[in-house]
């Protein structure tokens, strides 16, 4: 049953470029989605929010904000994150929703440079910390934030007698060798994430860059899979319940307490630990903007000011398994008990990601898969 539940959150752990379906560098299809058939309250107002498959909030939330504006909210799924901006793009002069969220910050400079939202500064921005707010013209506001790090299965190490992995550079020492599993990066959202942590902490320039880090990881037997369910579910030792050989994956900072929250026996403490030397995660934050063009901008603004608000935000972590940037937003006391977070993850500059993503990822499929 456990498996079973945790299978059923596996696309809410997701973010962002959620989920390995989609690929992080994939363009525009050539042919724009439908328009959705128009629906209205009893006043005349609905508010569309497009949005990835893994979005997920309380019915009661939506409910108090509908009561609230006298409106109605329609949720508009469209894929994994990159498909949604894609359709964003295509449909940008007469879009098919008034806000836009689960752009995050590896798809952020995409979305900026095609100039599909209109400036919004929330009055509701002041509860949120200045070091989420990336873009300084405010198109977009920050909801949430996760942490993509290396897992590691706590019942594995003990009983091998091994300490495990502290930071990035313990996977390439001689007793990790063959323990390891990440995602690709070009059909992964974490194993992007990976990727970019990996450039982050080790560079491009120097002795020794990312690249080279990659080559001994190689050496040093890892594996890598298409997708996070295949990593966590098949090869990971705790996730595969025994039947996978890698007790370190790469997943999130926050699957510790999902484990947990799903579990149907209680837990002292959570099955699984999470690598959060410093530079060893990369952070990803996940935004929402009013788009341009929109049928009814000003319930637009009001619904985002709704996302940053406490109700709202306190609703994200058992929904979505992330964290709320709000910081007067309160944890759920299974996060507060057994979420670990980093104290310096990686962050890339959106800009810097979107100009040599592609790259990036050509340069390390040559590296890695020769």
């Amino acid at each position: 049953m456990k498996r079973i539940m945790f299978l059923l959150i596996v696309s809410l752990l997701l973010l962002t470029a959620c989920g390995p379906a989609g690929t992080p560098t994939e363009e525009p299809t050539a042919t724009p989605p439908p328009e959705p058939t128009p629906t209205e309250s009893a006043d005349g107002q609905t508010v569309r929010i497009m949005t990835h498959d893994s979005f997920d909030i309380s019915e009661e939330v939506i409910t108090a904000f509908e009561s609230e504006q006298n409106a109605t909210v329609e949720i508009l799924k469209a894929g994994d994150a990159g498909v949604v901006l894609n359709q964003a793009i295509l449909s940008k002069d007469n879009p098919l929703a008034d806000v836009l969220y689960g752009v995050d910050n590896t798809l952020l400079g995409r979305a900026l440079e095609e100039d599909i939202f209109q400036v919004y500064e929330s009055p509701l921005l002041d509860e949120i910390p200045d070091r989420f707010e990336l873009d300084e013209q405010h198109r977009v506001s920050p909801v949430d934030y996760g942490d993509v790090c290396l897992n590691y299965h706590k019942a594995w190490f003990e009983s091998e007698g091994l300490e495990p992995p502290s930071n990035l550079e313990d996977l390439t020492e001689p007793n990790y060798a063959g323990l390891t599993v990440v995602e690709n990066p070009a059909t992964s959202s974490p194993g992007l994430a990976f990727m970019l942590a990996t450039i982050g902490n080790f560079g491009e320039d120097g002795d020794y860059t990312w690249l080279d880090y990659w080559n001994e990881l190689s050496d040093n037997d890892v594996l890598i899979t298409q997708g996070w369910s295949e990593a966590y579910y098949e090869q990971f030792t705790y996730g595969s319940g025994g039947s996978g050989d890698r007790p370190i994956v790469v997943s999130y900072a926050s699957s510790p307490p999902v484990e947990v929250h799903f579990s149907e026996e209680p837990f002292e403490e959570a099955p699984t630990g999470v690598v959060v030397g410093d530079g060893s995660c990369f952070r990803q934050i996940e935004f929402v903007g009013v788009l341009k063009n929109a049928q009814n901008p000003e319930l637009a603004k009001a619904w985002i000011d709704f996302m940053l608000g406490e109700q709202f935000q306190e609703d994200i972590p058992l929904h979505m398994f992330v964290f709320p940037t709000n910081e007067n937003a309160d944890l759920p006391q299974v996060f507060v008990e057994f979420a670990v977070t980093p104290e310096n993850p990686i962050l890339i500059d959106y800009g810097r990601i979107q100009e040599n993503r592609e790259a990036w990822v050509d340069d390390w499929a040559d590296q890695v898969l020769q």
